[in-house]
């Protein structure tokens, strides 16, 4: 089945939508630090689906979580700092519940008129939202549904949660996904059935343990995986490199051995750092130098030496093999973005993805948050996915609760 969108809601509803409450269940789980947003990405991509409500004259009722307050109301995970910055987004008041379904948010509702838009508390203050009893999750659900009269489902985040917000409510109330998790479907589907070739995917993140599935599921239908970032360093000691300190996860050896062995008998060329970023330590002003793939340890720092980056010459090869491609998904910086010294083989990646006459995807929090402090414009890749843990998910082929109950079948 195709996924139900935003454009059949009005036909679901049997009528316009018009003086009708709506509510939209966003992912807007931003970064805060004393209280202050410090990256408002997910915010920004909630704006056109709820705009495009507001067009339509429906009165908007707004959810998301943010952060993990165990189901009890926490001041630090407010969202009302949220309800600010869609505010200023949006051009227009947001008003803002102090509680999930009780009487500020009956009352918050009640009082919106065509056109307006109300922010509820954090769903997570309240323990049915993520509770495991699926009575308990109902009831939450049931007490949410009374807020609206549809639901526009568009926190891909959230998707592979079967969640009070995300799953229950969509089976109470006519359910649509909004343009987010449309466009996020549609882009995980072309990766994943139908990319046009070349077709490259670049990992990096910290462990390969985290992308298991990911590399399994995609392996056979890329033409190229580059790998960076911590993960590297398995790779390389799977080939029998010494990677003196570095980030090492033995127990995936032979793991990462049998996908050298697969790319091998497919065909897949792998393309692996030949040289790295080795420091004294973990600091962001700590000696450095650059050395070959297979001498990191015949640098000063001996065994000791961590690698915090790709060097300059896989860069550059990274570089050139993205460009070339016509398809390309990125998951995970190349190394330790945040230290300005450990940033130069993630911005090179971020470059040549803006550079692709295709398809260019940055998935994952970190690699999205790495192109935005390292100077890119969101609009300068094909498409930057919210989606984290769910998008992973579905590269990995598995069923995600929250889309199905919106009628998408992989």
């Amino acid at each position: 089945m195709a996924l139900h969108t935003l454009d059949t809601l009005a036909s679901r509803l049997g009528g316009p939508l018009a003086g009708t409450r709506v509510i939209v269940r966003c992912d807007l789980n931003v970064p805060l630090k004393d209280g202050v947003i410090t990256d408002d990405g997910r915010v920004r991509a909630s704006v056109p689906t709820l705009q495009a409500l507001i067009d339509q004259g429906a009165r908007v009722v707004v959810c998301s979580h943010l952060g993990r307050p165990d189901g009890a109301p926490d001041p630090k995970y407010s969202l009302a700092p949220v309800a600010h910055r869609l505010s200023e987004l949006l051009g227009a008041p947001v008003a803002f519940a102090t509680d999930t379904v009780g009487a500020s948010a009956r009352e918050t509702v009640a009082g919106l008129a065509d056109g307006e838009v109300a922010v509820i508390e954090n769903l997570r203050f309240n323990p049915g939202e993520t509770s495991k009893d699926d009575a308990t999750r109902e009831a939450f659900a049931r007490e949410l549904a009374e807020l609206g009269a549809a639901l526009v489902s568009d926190g891909f985040g959230v998707v592979h949660r079967k969640q009070a917000s995300v799953y229950d409510l969509a089976r109470l109330l006519p359910s649509v996904a909004g343009l987010l998790i449309a466009a996020e479907v549609d882009v995980l589907d072309r990766l994943t059935e139908k990319p046009e070739r070349p077709y490259a995917v670049v990992l990096g993140g910290s462990k390969v343990s985290d992308k298991l599935g990911v590399i399994a599921h995609l392996l056979p239908r890329v033409d190229k995986l580059l790998v960076g970032g911590g993960m590297m360093f398995t790779f390389l000691a799977a080939q029998g490199h010494a990677v003196g300190a570095s980030l090492l996860e033995k127990d995936q050896l032979d793991t990462v051995r049998g996908y050298l062995d697969t790319a091998r008998e497919r065909g897949i060329e792998i393309i692996l750092p030949v040289d790295a970023v080795v420091a004294a330590s973990f600091d962001a002003s700590a000696d450095h130098v650059v050395a070959d793939a297979d001498a990191l340890e015949d640098t000063p720092f001996g065994a000791s030496g961590l690698g915090l980056d790709i060097g300059p010459r896989t860069a550059e090869a990274f570089a050139a093999a993205i460009r070339s491609s016509t398809t390309v998904f990125w998951n995970g910086p190349m190394g330790v973005f945040e230290m300005p010294a450990f940033a130069a083989g993630t911005k090179a990646v971020a470059q040549a993805l803006t550079e692709v006459n295709g398809l260019s995807v940055v998935g994952g929090g970190d690699s999205a948050a790495a192109v935005r402090q390292l100077g890119f414009s969101d609009d300068s890749f094909g498409h930057i996915s919210t989606g984290g843990g769910a998008s992973l998910e579905f590269l990995e082929g598995k069923k995600l609760p929250g889309l199905e109950v919106l009628g998408w079948e992989q």
